[in-house]
């Protein structure tokens, strides 16, 4: 049984001032009419699926419950067996925790479950090219490899960390029912490594995806992080269950030291394969990023909301709130009305949004 693991436990702040504090961007409706949460479940319906398994902080609950409610019926059968798993973590411990938590849970469901490993914040345009990677990871996942997906580069991006996946003549078996023998993970490079990496075609990014047997990543955390997977263990076991929701035990959960999937397990298990994934992805980590993934108008702007009057303005990002924007003269530049702020940067600039988030927090 394919189980899909929906990781939710971001602040998306790179998307100030929409996505901040109880509302992240995983649950705006920022590139269709859905919230990216449900698209992400979206995106799997017509496969075999079991019932997804969500990991969350406490105080985005009720938006997971309620999303995930409104779309769970076009995605899977609507009996008991299918209602989905909400697990509350009581602090943030990074993505290996989380997931060792909702592998028991999907174990619950099913001793030999293959979990789909997703974060709730991404885009993907082509959906049957992503499900057809995803039965090839679930394939070699039940021969037991922990599966990640790399996806294709098509720029030599610096803001992505990258995969090397074995050649052919690096290895008689390099390649085998599509998926790759994972030779190394690699930080974000600078814009001379990334051509390298682009030129080689050896390396691809690293997209944050995962498919494996939920006893298979168990047992690996077992080996190369032996206290995580106790501790993880133990605060499922000793989780508070309720009608919607399983609290993880606070005094164990606390005592993980928290760390990436990537660290804890993946770089130094011995089972790591990558599939390669060419089908539009985009971890919409900025304005910039959103800007370039949307349809554009006869200038070359993308304009969000009914109320907006441009004149003489190429080539920005403009989201409309309540009130009326109005902009003449403008080039390249990013502006998005929400509430409670109004943000206003050049493109180019965008990244220091965060750091603006930053101030703002930090006065509070």
């Amino acid at each position: 049984m394919l189980i899909p693991v929906i990781l939710s436990g971001g602040a998306g702040t790179r998307l100030w001032p929409l996505s901040w504090g109880d509302h992240p961007k995983q649950f705006l409706p920022l590139v269709s009419e859905r919230t990216m949460i449900q698209e992400t479940l979206l995106r799997l319906k017509g496969l075999e699926l079991g019932a997804p398994v969500i990991s969350c902080g406490e105080g985005h609950r009720f938006m997971v419950a309620q999303q995930i409610g409104e779309i769970l019926s076009d995605v899977v059968s609507t009996d008991t067996s299918t209602t989905p798993t909400i697990i509350l973590e009581p602090m943030a411990k990074n993505t290996a925790p989380a997931i060792a938590a909702a592998c028991c849970a999907a174990m619950k469901q099913d001793k030999e479950a293959v979990v789909v490993v997703l974060p709730s914040d991404h885009v993907i345009a082509d959906i049957p090219a992503f499900q057809k990677a995803v039965l090839t990871a679930a394939e070699n996942a039940k021969k037991g490899y922990l599966v990640t997906f790399g996806i294709v580069p098509t720029f030599p991006a610096t803001g992505y960390g990258y995969v090397k996946a074995a050649s052919s003549s690096d290895s008689e078996n390099a390649s085998l029912d599509g998926a790759f023998t994972l030779e190394k993970f690699v930080e974000k490079p600078c814009l001379e490594k990334a051509q390298e990496y682009l030129a080689s075609g050896e390396y691809a990014w690293n997209s944050g995806m995962f498919v494996f047997k939920a006893e298979t990543f168990l047992e690996e955390l077992k080996i190369h992080n032996p206290e995580m997977a106790a501790l993880a263990i133990e605060a499922f076991e000793k989780a508070t269950v309720e009608t919607d929701f399983i609290r993880l035990d606070k005094e164990a959960f606390g005592k993980i030291k928290g760390d990436s999937i990537d660290y804890a397990v993946m770089e130094k298990t011995n089972k790591g394969r990558v599939v390669k994934l060419n089908a539009g992805w985009d971890d919409v980590g900025s304005w910039s990023a959103l800007y370039d993934i949307s349809k554009k108008d006869e200038n070359q702007n993308v304009i969000k909301g009914e109320d907006v009057i441009t004149l003489d303005t190429t080539s920005s990002y403009i989201r409309g709130g309540k009130r009326t924007i109005a902009t003449i003269g403008l080039d390249d530049v990013v502006i998005v009305d929400s509430d409670d702020a109004l943000l206003v940067a050049a493109k180019g600039k965008i990244q220091d949004v965060k750091k603006i988030a930053e101030q703002i927090k930090s006065r509070a």
